[in-house]
């Protein structure tokens, strides 16, 4: 499979399709991305009760849609009687690969449920090579890698939380920490992090550093504001989650930064 987000190689990626200017997840959100050259969209998934991968962030249907309930309990026939708010309808993951297959697809796998209809719905849609599967679940991610052998993949809460411990310390202990954290041959390719949990630093020069001594590369979520923006990636930061990537893209490379989008 190819490496689709490289140390050293920093990108944009659309926060859910742009969620500032667009319906998120929507197909307008999608295809405006694609329109205004954008390769690398972040995205979520959940499963509906017969198992269909369907794209959105929340459990339920609340407060993007004209409907109410979780998701988890429509069938896929029931959900497609929802309109979002913008008009549209809900997308099934298989459909927004087919359709947009130049664009890379960074999917948060959002529950437990949707872990055999999502890797389903990469392989009918052809997607392996352009797909980083996410999540903040270890197991959930296991489980995936293990359907889909050799997709790209991010890092789960717990193994961040591993780099974070070896960031701060020397040694064998540092060296066993990374050790225990999977990277790029077990399809891992990227951590994506907040700036902070919990009120707790995440993002520090020295998780940078371990990060990238195991090949991995690092995207911090989500970031709106340029100068912030900045600062990461003069810190070496591989990528910013954005939810308003045009305006990111065009004012950091007017400050003279390449980012690929």
């Amino acid at each position: 499979m190819p490496r689709l987000y490289s140390v050293g190689e920093p990108v944009i990626l659309a926060h859910r399709g742009g969620a500032v200017d667009y319906a998120e997840n929507s197909p307008e959100a999608f295809a405006a991305m694609r329109d205004l050259g954008f390769r690398y969209i972040e995205t979520d998934a959940r499963a509906t009760s017969d198992g269909v991968a369907v794209l959105c962030h929340d459990e339920t249907l609340d407060r993007t849609t004209d409907s109410k309930g979780p998701i988890s309990g429509r069938t896929w026939r029931e959900l497609q009687q929802v309109r979002g708010k913008d008009g549209n309808g809900i997308l099934r993951v298989d459909e927004a690969l087919k359709a947009y297959p130049d664009v890379v697809f960074n999917i948060d796998a959002k529950s437990d449920r949707v872990v055999v209809p999502l890797a389903r719905a990469i392989r009918v849609g052809d997607a392996r090579d352009r797909v980083c599967v996410a999540s903040f679940s270890e197991r959930r991610l296991r489980r995936l890698r293990g359907f889909l052998p050799g997709v790209a993949s991010s890092l789960g809460a717990g193994s961040v939380a591993r780099i974070a411990a070896a960031a701060r310390t020397f040694g064998p202990v540092r060296s066993r920490l990374l050790a225990s954290v999977p990277g790029p041959g077990d399809g891992v390719q990227v951590a994506q992090v907040p700036l902070r949990a919990r009120g707790v630093p995440v993002l520090t020069q020295g998780f940078l550093k371990a990060a990238h001594s195991r090949g991995i590369a690092v995207h911090v979520w989500t970031i709106d504001d340029v100068a912030a923006a900045t600062r990461l990636l003069d810190m070496g930061v591989d990528g910013i989650v954005t939810d308003v990537p045009e305006l990111m893209r065009d004012a950091l490379r007017d400050l003279g930064y390449e980012l690929a989008s």
